[in-house]
């Protein structure tokens, strides 16, 4: 009997090991498909959109010893222009417009007065009597070559024609600076009015007259500044000059386009400082011209003292755990159907979340699914909106990584791991 019942609960314990293990065996196996996926974080096209998501490659970026340095944008005294008149005037007419674009030689206003008429006539009269003069001139002097005139008439025509010559050439080039033409007035047409002219090609920055103004000669009129010659004055203070050379680059940002990075060369350095800041005027010109930028517009920036390239990526695309750092990459051996299938679908909870909000639909996925994987990175210099990435492991050319939104990547993934651990 006893025999009997030794048999039987040896019987039952091996009953009852047997199912234990069958329901362990699922559990195991669940593991082991997180384990295959471990690292990964898998977004549908509309999380994608939700975060924002940007893609690209590393980049090779000069991050050396810097120099911070601020400032504006100026132009060169070359590329400015005070327009004024030669001879006052009334205003008859104005032909520009604040902010119009003009062209070198373009007429920006038209300025009338009895003066300018008295000036031609003078003129008329003047080159009159040169003619006459000339011809009595050439007379006296064939006389007093063979002897035939009196030496005291050639030289007193002489005088009187090379006083009326310097005169007429004077008139000529009062002329010309009204912008009016001696051979026209000469025939007889004379005109009232003058035509002020543009000096260089621009951008009008002031209009200061009226119609019906008087404008005197030392009136400035308009201002015209050529924005293309427009360079990046900076302030370095004394402790740096020794660091700067020409030749050297400067990466800077415009207050007013935020997130754009612009750069320069240094083509010239002041040699003295100014009186209240100690600060010499680092001028540099921009390495590609930029459309909408306008003197006077505050920028900051550093200038790289020497030349260190290295591989980078924008401060977004690296996350920190720990001791550890962390960038994403495009997984494209994991799609979201396989991942779906070892039990983890293809999205998470919060990202989830904040595309309904963004979006204000349901949370049924959509699109193409793209896998990102975790990898391990060890960080270096660190400039301005960028750092220096040393990979651990060598990735394929080319290999896809996310620029921006590590952290919230990061996070997803350990949600998601702890879930499956419960």
């Amino acid at each position: 009997m006893k025999t009997k019942i030794f048999l039987m609960l040896i019987a039952l314990v091996t009953l009852l090991s047997c199912n234990s293990n069958k329901r362990q065996s699922p559990e195991i196996e669940g593991h082991s498909g997180h384990e295959e996926s471990e690292g990964v974080v898998i977004l549908n096209e509309r999380q994608q959109e939700a975060l924002g998501i940007r893609m690209g490659v590393f980049e090779m970026r000069n991050l050396t010893t810097l120099v911070k340095t601020n400032g504006q944008l100026e132009v060169p005294p070359a590329a400015s222009a005070e327009v004024s008149a030669i001879i006052g005037g009334n205003v008859k007419e104005i032909k520009v417009f604040h902010g119009d674009k003009v062209n070198k030689g373009q007429v920006l206003s038209i300025l009338e007065h009895p003066d300018y008429i008295a000036l031609q006539e003078d003129f008329v009269e003047t080159a009159s009597k040169l003619e006459f003069l000339e011809q009595e001139f050439n007379r006296q002097k064939e006389l007093f070559d063979n002897q035939v005139g009196a030496g005291k008439d050639f030289q007193q025509v002489k005088s009187e024609y090379s006083t009326i010559k310097a005169k007429y050439e004077g008139l000529k080039s009062r002329l010309r600076l009204l912008n009016l033409s001696s051979e026209i007035v000469k025939k007889g047409t004379i005109s009232s009015t003058i035509s002020i002219l543009s000096p260089i090609s621009g951008y009008v920055n002031d209009v200061n007259i009226k119609l019906g103004t008087y404008v005197d000669a030392k009136d400035q009129l308009f201002n015209i500044t050529d924005n293309k010659e427009i360079h990046a004055d900076f302030m370095v203070y004394e402790n740096d000059i020794h660091l700067l050379k020409e030749g050297q680059k400067v990466d800077f940002s415009v207050a007013n386009r935020p997130g754009e990075e612009l750069t320069a060369t240094i083509f010239a350095i002041g040699k003295e400082f100014e009186p209240n800041t100690r600060a010499v005027h680092i001028h540099a010109k921009l390495d590609k011209n930029q459309e909408n930028l306008i003197p006077g517009m505050y920028v900051s920036g550093h200038i790289h003292t020497d030349q260190n390239y290295v591989q980078s990526l924008p401060n977004d695309a690296v996350v920190t755990e720990g001791t550890k750092s962390y960038i994403f990459v495009l997984d494209e051996t994991v799609t979201g159907e396989e991942h779906e299938e070892a039990g983890h679908g293809t999205s998470s909870n919060h990202i989830e979340h904040e595309a309904d909000k963004e979006h204000n639909h349901t949370a049924e996925t959509d699109g193409h699914s793209l896998a990102f994987k975790m990898i391990e990175v060890v960080t270096g210099v660190q400039e301005g909106n960028y750092t220096e990435i040393k990979l651990l492991n060598p990735l394929p050319e080319n290999t896809k990584v996310v620029l921006n939104a590590a952290y919230y990547l990061l996070a997803d993934m350990n949600k998601e791991e702890t879930e499956h651990e419960h």
